[in-house]
């Protein structure tokens, strides 16, 4: 087991993001990890950014095979997604169906000028073409290796990299 600096990924991430942040810009999480992540970019990048949260877990393509997931959130979107600027933040990326799933629940509400995705680590794995745009790091793993964003009581993140 490996622990990685999350917290710096993250202050890299705002860096990063910024030249992507307009007056029509969110920023949207997905459920769990990426709406952690959103919520510490947010004050990064600016508070006042519309934040909203997505729970993918009806729109993946293997919710029929996979069954429904234990911790459903509701998805939170309280403005209009409507020729914003999205900012859509995920934890990690590996096959690119969390991704996939998270834009197709997006354009339900509305269609987005744009979508700029940025992923804490990028593992590779992909099945779908699809990348981000901002990447904390980079890592290539194996069918062996997992790796897990977590966050603690005072809302500290942490990244571990560890075998199945």
């Amino acid at each position: 087991m490996q622990n990685l600096d999350a917290e710096r990924l993250v202050l890299e991430m705002a860096e990063r993001l910024r030249p992507f942040v307009t007056d029509k810009s969110a920023i949207v999480g997905i459920h769990t990890g990426g709406a952690w992540l959103a919520e510490k970019l947010r004050p990064l990048l600016g508070a006042s950014l519309p934040m909203g949260m997505l729970d993918v877990s009806f729109y993946r393509d293997d919710f029929g095979r996979a069954g429904l997931h234990p911790d459903i959130e509701p998805s939170e979107i309280a403005f209009d997604v409507s020729g914003r600027d999205i900012i859509l933040i995920d934890d990690v990326l590996f096959t690119g169906r969390s991704v996939r799933a998270a834009m197709n629940e997006l354009f339900d509400y509305g269609r987005p000028a744009s979508i700029i995705l940025a992923v804490l680590v990028d593992r590779g794995g992909r099945e779908l073409p699809i990348s981000a745009q901002v990447t904390g790091m980079t890592m290539a793993l194996d069918a062996s290796q997992n790796i897990k964003l977590s966050r603690n009581d005072q809302g500290e993140l942490a990244l571990t990299l560890f075998d199945k």
